[in-house]
């Protein structure tokens, strides 16, 4: 892609067939029908700026919304109109002259997906005019005082969706036709329409369903529930961690949580246990929260000679608190001395008790540096380890 978009999110509907005006403000999944809009948009890599417009009765809770900050994409809220395509008008008069495209989507469609949207600014920038759509599968009737008076030819019909994109020099004339005219339009591609202007089709999703009707939110949830899981499933995430620790004289010998016979121990503000360090930064960083020095820094008396097994039960938690487990560790103690294959059993065992593991997702290995660098000299021991985590809640 050669150009970014700009996003406009119509937020400013009356609700009216919903019975709410607030129904983008609806609970699905457990977050609002608009964050999940948002999460979409954030992740859309075409998507450079997003612009929401609000009506009177959605604004505060919009405001509320985005105090978060979760979503830094977006640069403006602002107004809607009396029409659709006022509110449209005005949210792209938010957006920056300088993006190539823009979208307009319906805060009403949690369910639309970054690739959709992706496709939708692409085909826009190469045709002019693109909208997502899907063919229909029904039989479609026009009916007349409760009559049937003609079936019409299922094969040319297809049924819009959002988002629905526009270079930027035909979303303008858009605009300038939504001001100045009379007719209320349901559609920015109903607008094209009038004009003249050809508007491309890009294959949608049936499951980008628009919040209409009460009912249809608890389709909405449960196809939102499916997608967490199924993402769970598909796409565990995996952390790397790594730490390491010189030789100290008049100090315990302390690996994955077991004390091992040596003359000396490692230097370390805490029991300077290197291999539970390094599977906690494992741990934290498949989570993307931090690592074990954001947590307990070096330099706050209070931690000085902690047990690194609190280090692991703390790191294991914030991931639980955050909705996220634990399913396997694999990691590598790097020492000349002492040896460390004896003592793994008991490190695996530990390891699993404090962690909640199974034995047989803990796995430890030992290896020596063939008498190269710190380690092959005998100044110290290293470890690295990974972890893998999948998530099991919400954010």
């Amino acid at each position: 892609m050669t150009g970014f978009a700009g996003c406009v999110i119509v937020a400013a509907g009356r609700g009216e067939r919903f019975g709410d005006a607030g129904k983008i403000m609806a609970n699905v999944c457990g977050r609002p029908v608009l964050a999940w809009v948002l999460d979409a948009m954030q992740a859309a890599s075409s998507v450079r700026d997003v612009v929401v417009v609000h009506g009177d009765h959605t604004e505060a809770a919009i405001q509320s919304l985005l105090s978060s900050g979760a979503w830094t994409k977006v640069t403006a809220l602002v107004p809607g109109g009396d029409q659709r395509q006022l509110s449209m008008a005005n949210g792209v008069g938010a957006v920056d002259d300088n993006l190539e495209v823009v979208l307009v989507h319906d805060a009403a469609r949690p369910l639309i997906t970054p690739a959709l949207i992706d496709m939708c600014a692409e085909r826009a920038r190469q045709t002019g005019a693109a909208i997502l759509a899907t063919p229909m599968s029904d039989t479609v009737k026009r009916v007349e005082d409760g009559v049937v008076v003609a079936t019409l030819a299922r094969s040319t019909l297809w049924a819009a969706q959002t988002p629905q994109g526009f270079v930027k020099e035909r979303m303008l004339e858009l605009c300038e036709a939504a001001i100045a005219g009379d007719i209320e339009f349901t559609d920015e591609a109903s607008l094209a329409e009038a004009l003249g202007r050809p508007v491309s089709v890009v294959p949608g999703d049936r499951l980008n369903i628009k919040i209409t009707h009460p009912e249809d939110l608890d389709v909405v949830d449960a196809l939102l529930l499916q997608r967490q899981r199924e993402s769970t499933m598909q796409f565990p995430r995996t952390g790397i961690g790594y730490d390491v620790h010189r030789f100290a004289e008049g100090r315990r010998m302390v690996l994955g949580g077991v004390e091992i016979p040596y003359g000396r121990g490692l230097d370390g503000h805490s029991d300077a246990d290197v291999l539970l360090h390094a599977i906690a930064d494992a741990l934290l960083g498949a989570a993307a929260l931090g690592d074990i020095g954001v947590h307990f820094s070096p330099t706050e008396a209070k931690w000085k000679g902690m047990d690194s097994r609190d280090i692991l039960r703390h790191a294991v938690a914030l991931l639980r608190d955050h909705g996220w487990e634990p399913v396997n560790l694999d990691a590598t103690v790097i020492a000349e001395a002492p040896r460390v294959n004896p003592h793994v059993p008991a490190m695996r065992e530990e390891i699993s008790r404090v962690s909640g593991l199974g034995e047989d997702a803990i796995s430890i290995k030992a290896t020596t540096n063939e008498g190269m660098g710190f380690v092959g000299r005998g100044e110290g021991i290293a470890a690295l380890a990974s972890a893998t985590i999948v998530r099991t809640g919400p954010r």
